[in-house]
C-alpha cells in the first residue's frame, strides 16, 4: 500500500482512510488502483467484522482527480477498451463494499462529491459530521458518472429526485442529507469517529456469520423475486442455526448475559 491510503485493524473494524487532505482525498490512479485490491482483502479476512471508510483532514473524498485524465491521455498506446478495461476494474471498489459479507460504514467528513459520494453510497450505512455535504457534480465537469451512484441513488431518495441531483449538481447540506434519508445519522463534528467507532466496534463484534447471511438476503431482493427472497433466507438461517455463534447467543439468552461471538 502507499500512502495514499491508510489501513488500520482494532477491534475487529478495519478503517480504511483516503490520505490525500490537500487535494480533498481526490481519487488518484494509486488510490483507485488500491481500494478495490485492499477491499477485496479485508472482505475475505474472517477476523474482521466491519469495515470503515473515510478520508483525512476537512473531506471524504472529493471525487475524481482531474489530473487521472491527463495521466490517462498520456498512454496513447492503450486503446479505447483497454482505457474501459482499466476504469471497470477501479470502480469495482463500489461492487465490493456494497456486497462483502459484512457490515460498510462510510464515515462521512466535510464533502463528498462525485465518485465520493457514490463511494458513501455504496456502503451499509453512512454516519455524517455536521458539516459534511454531498453532490453528485459530475455535470460540473462534463461527466455523466460512475462509481455506481445511478444504481445506489434512486434505491434511495426514488428515481425522480436522483434524476434531479444528477441532472442539477445541487449541494446537500447534512440536514438535507438526513432528511433525503442518505444518511443514517448525523452527529457534531467532534463526535463524529466516536461514534462510527462505536457502532461499528458494535458491528463488527457482531455474530459476522449472520452479517454475512444478511448481506446476501438484500442482494437477492435488489432484483429477485420474493420467492427468491424466502429461498435465500431459508438457506441463510439454515446455515446460522449450525453456527457456534447461534448456539452462544442462545445459551447467552438464557444467561442473562451478552453473547460473545467467535465468527464461526
Amino acid at each position: 500500500m502507499s500512502e495514499e491510503l491508510l489501513v488500520r485493524v482494532e477491534n475487529h473494524v478495519a478503517v480504511l482512510t483516503l490520505n490525500r487532505p490537500n487535494s480533498y482525498n481526490a481519487l488518484n490512479v494509486s488510490l483507485l488502483t488500491e481500494l478495490p485490491e485492499v477491499l477485496s482483502t479485508v472482505a475475505k479476512n474472517g477476523d474482521i467484522g466491519c469495515v470503515v471508510i473515510t478520508g483525512a483532514g476537512k473531506a471524504f473524498c472529493s471525487g475524481g482527480d482531474v489530473n487521472v485524465q491527463v495521466e490517462e491521455a498520456k498512454h496513447a498506446s492503450k486503446s479505447s477498451e483497454e482505457r474501459l478495461d482499466d476504469l471497470r476494474e477501479w470502480v469495482n471498489a463500489a461492487q465490493i463494499l456494497h456486497e462483502m459479507p459484512k457490515p460498510t460504514i462510510a464515515m462521512v467528513n466535510g464533502v463528498a462529491a462525485g465518485a465520493g459520494m457514490s463511494m458513501a453510497l455504496a456502503c451499509d450505512m453512512r454516519i455524517a459530521g455536521k458539516s459534511a455535504r454531498m453532490t453528485t457534480a459530475f455535470a460540473k465537469v462534463g461527466f455523466s458518472g460512475d462509481y455506481g451512484g445511478h444504481y445506489f441513488l434512486p434505491r434511495l431518495v426514488g428515481m425522480a429526485k436522483a434524476r434531479e441531483l444528477y441532472l442539477t449538481s445541487e449541494i446537500l447540506n447534512s440536514d438535507q442529507l438526513e432528511s433525503h434519508g442518505l444518511v443514517n445519522r448525523v452527529v457534531p463534528d467532534e463526535e463524529l469517529e466516536s461514534a462510527t467507532m462505536e457502532l461499528a466496534t458494535k458491528l463488527g463484534n457482531g455474530p459476522r456469520l449472520a452479517w454475512r447471511y444478511m448481506k446476501q438476503n438484500f442482494k437477492v431482493a435488489e432484483t429477485g423475486s420474493l420467492s427468491q427472497v424466502l429461498d435465500s433466507e431459508c438457506a441463510g438461517i439454515r446455515r446460522c442455526r449450525e453456527t457456534e455463534d447461534h448456539k452462544e447467543a442462545a445459551k447467552a439468552f438464557f444467561e442473562k448475559r451478552a453473547p460473545v461471538f467467535n465468527g464461526r
